[in-house]
């Protein structure tokens, strides 16, 4: 049955195989295109880079990746994997399986490809019956991979007379198109760079499967990993003008603000704001079963993610090894930032020598460290890979902590279509498990339900043991609660969960200082007697109080003591705080008050020197208590003169 698309669906297939099982020739004879472009590979007769064709199929219309098949080349070939939609896996008939038929096989498995069909090439070299012995071996080594059903298809093209075969090849790759389900659709547009070069006139262009989305002339890119927005000037397709390119195709986009030889494989142009290049990944990590040796904690390989290569330090997070066919969960700590977003596959090689030992899916593309004894957070990591997206999210949502995310953020680091986020985000609020914190008068920060509590906790737990240590403060100063917590940064968002602490009951302060709601400072014996030889000192001194240090030697104290014994007793009303080293007792306050009232009503205001000779005092203490008069509201400044607030 025909497909009944308006207009052709775009795909991309990708060819996979040993080195001269006949790609290119198959390709050739198929298209009419030499995908061999470079010099080296005329030649030597070998394909060295990945190469590009197309082919129209009425219903569908696709863009071939031809890829090289040397063991040296397997770099090459893992850039033209990316982006593939299905793969057509060659192999020889003289030969049959061969060492990078079977390691190419692996890639894809591990690249998430899910469709495909085998072709048998040079049939015209074999006889029949041995051609039955190949198509058995192609069957056992597909077993259990996404080509075990897949259709097998015998050609042949002769140096001399026609090729045969390709008729029936074209009707399987129609057929296995069809059955290629649509990927996950998202506006969110991302293209690994598999190539960079300069057109007299035009300038640099740089070429690609489009992995997702759309580009348009003139629209804005951003050019990861330099983090730099690029405008588009022009677009091909397959040699075409077009005005934008889609998911599937093959791109040629023209860039301005940018030189060629900057841009590398293994840069990518995305949506601004999207990627955010990363030197640590969280992933699921599987060993292929005939990998030659374990994946062990600590051990260096090559990482090969979209178009990119890079070495890591394997940080197991379960074990200390990860055994041939087995998997679990790592950190890959990145020589360089590395691009991907959640969900993304990915392959796995030894440093040396170079060979395939496994791949699988990143779970966290911006990670935080994570050691063996956060178990608590492994569960967390499971559901960032869970085929249902709101578990995706949530658990997205909880390793933001307090930070701040847009839903690009949460596209990224959830694996959701652009367009689901905000619907999802709304879901979780319903639920419970996203909470509005109010940070300021127009700023709401959105976090996990459980964030929030475990962040009051943390700040209940940091008070409780700040208690211990100054059991004579009244209340902690805010400052050294964001200090202790280690979010200096953060701290309107630490003040808005305290704030929030303090509207249920469980703190009591304000924006200065906070204390448990419970909590009343524990003096000792002689801490109390302390306190009320202080209150009585400064009683008796009136309006010439002694500083701490006089206290000090007067009643043979540590200054720090005298202090706190200050602090609580002016917290609590029995002092008041002038200001730095000056208190007063309540009384001798009020007094001086009632007198200052007093003389004000009958003037029209009192200079520093006239109040000072008022209260019959120094300057000493004049300024700070006329400084603490227009601090409680009680006076105002009017020029030179101290005038009764109104």
């Amino acid at each position: 049955m025909r497909a009944t698309h308006l207009t052709p669906r775009t795909l991309t297939l990708g060819t996979a195989g040993h080195i001269d099982h006949g790609k290119t020739t198959l390709l050739r004879a198929l298209t009419r295109i030499d995908t061999d472009r470079l010099p080296e590979e005329k030649q030597r007769g070998i394909t060295i880079d990945i190469g590009f064709a197309h082919l129209d199929l009425g219903d569908f219309c696709l863009g071939i990746v031809d890829v090289p098949g040397h063991e040296r080349f397997i770099k090459n070939m893992l850039a033209g994997a990316v982006g593939i939609d299905l793969s057509l896996l060659v192999v020889a008939a003289d030969d049959s399986v061969m060492p990078q038929t079977r390691e190419h096989l692996a890639i894809l498995q591990m690249l998430g490809i899910r469709h495909g069909l085998v072709v048998i090439t040079k049939c015209d070299r074999a006889e029949p019956t041995w051609l039955d012995l190949v198509e058995d071996e192609i069957r056992t080594l597909v077993a259990g991979t996404f080509l075990e059903a897949a259709p097998i298809v015998r050609t042949a093209v002769p140096a001399s007379g026609p090729p045969w075969g390709l008729d029936e090849l074209r009707a399987a790759i129609a057929s296995v198109c069809q059955r290629a389900g649509s990927r996950q659709e998202t506006d969110v547009f991302r293209l690994p760079i598999d190539r960079a070069f300069s057109v007299q006139g035009l300038g640099t262009v740089v070429t690609g499967t489009v992995w997702s989305g759309r580009l348009g002339v003139r629209d804005e890119v951003e050019w990861l990993p330099a983090g730099k927005k690029l405008v588009v000037r022009g677009l091909q397709n397959h040699g075409h003008n077009v005005d934008s390119v889609t998911r599937g195709q093959r791109a040629a986009i023209n860039l301005i603000g940018v030189h060629h030889g900057e841009i590398l494989r293994g840069h990518e142009l995305a949506t601004a704001d999207y990627l955010a290049p990363s030197k640590l990944l969280t992933v699921d990590l599987q060993v292929l079963s005939d990998s030659p040796r374990p994946i062990k904690h600590r051990s260096r390989q090559r990482l090969y993610v979209g178009t990119q290569e890079v070495m890591v330090a394997v940080s197991l997070l379960e074990g200390d090894s990860i055994e041939p066919g087995q998997r679990g969960l790592a950190q890959l700590y990145c020589a360089e930032p590395a691009m991907a977003a959640a969900g993304q596959s990915f392959v796995m090689r030894a440093e040396s020598p170079l060979v395939t030992i496994g791949g699988g899916r990143v779970l966290q593309p911006r990670a935080n460290r994570i050691t063996k004894r956060q178990i608590e957070r492994f569960e967390r990591l499971a559901a960032l890979g869970s085929i249902d997206e709101a578990p995706r999210a949530a658990a997205a949502l909880y390793f933001y902590g307090i930070k701040a995310w847009t839903e690009l953020d949460l596209c990224r680091d959830a694996n959701l279509p652009r367009e689901r986020c905000h619907a999802i985000v709304q879901e979780l609020q319903a639920s419970g498990r996203c909470v509005e914190l109010q940070v300021k008068p127009h700023r709401t920060l959105r976090i996990h339900r459980d964030v929030l509590q475990e962040s009051q906790q943390r700040i209940l737990n940091l008070l409780r043991q700040l208690h211990v240590e100054s059991p004579l403060w009244p209340a902690i100063p805010r400052d050294q609660l964001l200090v202790s917590y280690q979010a200096a940064h953060d701290r309107p968002v630490i003040d808005a969960i305290v704030n929030c602490l303090i509207d249920h009951g469980v703190l009591r302060g304000d924006d200065r200082a906070v204390a448990l709601a419970d909590f009343v400072p524990q003096l000792t014996a002689l801490q109390t007697h302390l306190r009320e030889q202080i209150i009585a000192a400064l009683h008796e001194a009136g309006l010439k109080p002694p500083d701490p240090a006089t206290l000090c030697q007067a009643f043979s104290a540590p200054e720090s003591e005298v202090r706190q014994v200050l602090d609580l007793c002016a917290a609590q009303g029995e002092l008041v705080h002038l200001g730095g080293d000056w208190y007063l007792h309540p009384q001798v306050e009020a007094d001086l008050r009632q007198r200052l009232k007093q003389a004000l009503q009958t003037s029209g205001g009192l200079t520093m020197s006239q109040i000072r000779e008022l209260l019959e005092t120094s300057r000493k203490y004049a300024v700070p208590i006329c400084e603490h008069l227009d601090r409680i509201g009680f006076t105002r400044r009017n020029g030179d003169l101290r005038v009764l607030h109104q």
